[in-house]
């Protein structure tokens, strides 16, 4: 897929990076982001369907593997720069218009909850066009409504190469839905990480 990144970004505000995965995740994850600076200036949320029985190690796991702070998202906390945020289990994990997380027990989406498509949706409600949406490896359809709903207003959208990932429904689905801006293997997702970044400072 030859897109012009540059031509992409330009004059783009990036405020938020949101990530939704399923079966493979947590290897797309530990390939992704490691490539995430120290100094990174954006939230980044990250949401794996995991079994609403176990508590989630997903927090911990990588807060031993990354530079930059890492944790579970919180029930009403504030969502700093610079953070890796991770969903817990068992719970939707949305964003609020005053750019706080909330967490609920409504019923499963696609059979999952916490839910992507929640999680997405909510967040392009909040920031708009300075969302990035990222959608990875998965066996099955969350997360392709909230990537649609991200692109509707105006954020970026980026998917996993069907062909690279390691479960092909989810991103496949997400591009049966609509046209994402990016179709990318892993390895071009964890370098445009970095790149949107640097557009946080741009007006």
């Amino acid at each position: 897929m030859n897109v012009d990144l540059q031509a992409l970004l330009s004059g783009r505000r990036v405020e938020a990076v949101v990530i939704g995965a399923s079966a493979g995740g947590v290897e797309a994850l530990s390939t992704l982001l490691p490539s995430l600076p120290a100094a990174y200036g954006l939230p980044v949320v990250c949401m794996l369907h995991l079994p609403g029985d176990r508590e989630s190690r997903l927090a911990e796991l990588f807060a031993e593997r990354l530079p930059l702070r890492v944790k579970e998202a919180s029930d009403k906390e504030p969502i700093e720069p610079g953070t890796v945020y991770f969903a817990g289990s068992g719970y939707h994990l949305s964003v609020e218009q005053d750019f706080t997380f909330s967490l609920s027990c409504e019923p499963p989406v696609h059979f999952a909850r916490p839910a992507i498509d929640v999680l997405m949706e909510s967040s392009a409600d909040a920031y708009g066009a300075g969302l990035v949406g990222i959608l990875l490896t998965g066996a099955n359809h969350d997360g392709a409504d909230g990537m649609a709903y991200i692109h509707a207003c105006g954020g970026l959208t980026v998917v996993q190469d069907p062909e690279d990932a390691q479960v092909a429904t989810m991103p496949q689905s997400a591009i049966d839905r609509f046209s994402p801006h990016l179709i990318l293997p892993l390895a071009r997702i964890g370098a445009l990480l970095p790149m949107l970044e640097t557009r946080t400072h741009e007006h």
